[in-house]
């Protein structure tokens, strides 16, 4: 009887650490989908910053500084 209690209570304690693994790697797995989101917004702003800027040279291309007097 008391093996059979033994037994029991080392193996809830196997359960549960096992689901206490998987539950961090879904944490993990969500974590790192959050993260490349974040990261595809960042490379859309810096393309946008980009060709702002690039809109920005170009009109001070057009217009050449003027020469004080």
């Amino acid at each position: 009887m008391a093996w059979e209690n033994e037994a029991a209570v080392i193996l809830a304690i196997i359960i549960g650490t096992l689901a206490a693994i998987v539950y961090s790697l879904r944490v993990l797995i969500l974590l790192e989908r959050r993260i490349a989101r974040i990261d595809v917004h960042i490379e859309l702003m810096a393309k946008s910053i980009l060709k702002d800027e690039q809109e920005i040279e170009g009109m001070l291309k057009k217009h050449p500084k003027r020469r004080k007097k």
